[in-house]
C-alpha cells in the first residue's frame, strides 16, 4: 500500500480549508485516510498551517509520498528540513546537539520573516486606512465649503449691485440736471 501525505478540502464553495492527511493512495481526495497531520488555511494572509510536526516527520521519514502542494506546505514549516538534517546524523556528518541547534536558527529566521511581513501587511493597511481617511476629509471639507458658498451670497456681487445703484442713482441725476440745465436754457431763451 503506497502512502501519500496531502490535503483534503473542506469548507464552503469559494472558502476552501484543507486537512493535512496522511492516507492510501488508492483512495478519494475526501475519503478514507490514515491519520490527520494538520490544517491549512489559505484563506488567511499569511496563510495559516497549523501540524503534528512529530508525527509528520515520521511519516516521511518512513517513506510516505507526498503530494506537490504538501511537499510545499511542508517544506515551509521546516519538516522536510528537519529530516535532510536527521538523515546527516544517520551519514555522521551531524550530532543531535548540531541538527537541533541548526533547526531551531532556522526556525527562529522563518518566524522573523513571518513576523515582517505580518507586521507590514498591517503598516499597510493601516496607511491605506489613513490616507483614506485624510481623502475623505478633503473632500467633505470642499463639500461644505460648496454648501456654504451656495448659501450665503457673495460680497463682490453684493458690492456690484451696490455700484450698479449708485451708478443708476448718479447717471440719473446727471440726466435730471442735463434737463433742468435744457430747462433753464430754454426759459432764458
Amino acid at each position: 500500500m503506497a502512502t501519500r501525505i496531502r490535503l483534503q478540502r473542506h469548507g464552503k464553495k469559494g472558502y476552501a480549508f484543507f486537512h493535512i492527511v496522511a492516507a492510501d493512495s488508492r483512495a478519494k481526495r475526501d475519503g478514507k485516510f490514515i491519520e490527520k497531520l494538520g490544517t491549512y488555511n489559505p484563506n488567511t494572509n499569511p496563510a495559516t498551517i497549523d501540524i503534528n510536526f512529530d508525527r509528520t516527520l515520521h511519516w516521511v521519514q518512513v517513506g510516505a509520498e507526498l503530494t506537490d502542494t504538501a511537499r510545499a506546505i511542508l517544506s515551509y514549516k521546516g519538516v522536510l528540513y528537519k529530516n535532510h538534517l536527521i538523515k546527516g546524523i544517520a551519514k555522521g556528518a551531524l550530532t543531535e546537539a548540531q541538527v537541533e541547534e541548526k533547526f531551531n536558527v532556522w526556525l527562529a529566521e522563518k518566524d522573523a520573516k513571518i513576523t515582517g511581513k505580518s507586521e507590514g501587511l498591517a503598516k499597510a493597511k493601516a496607511d491605506q486606512k489613513a490616507a483614506a481617511l485624510k481623502a475623505e476629509t478633503a473632500v467633505n471639507e470642499a463639500k461644505a465649503k460648496a454648501i456654504e458658498a451656495k448659501n450665503t451670497p457673495e460680497p463682490e456681487v453684493a458690492e456690484e449691485v451696490v455700484a450698479e445703484e449708485a451708478a443708476e442713482e448718479v447717471a440719473t441725476e446727471e440726466t435730471t440736471e442735463g434737463a433742468e440745465a435744457a430747462e433753464e436754457e430754454t426759459s432764458a431763451e
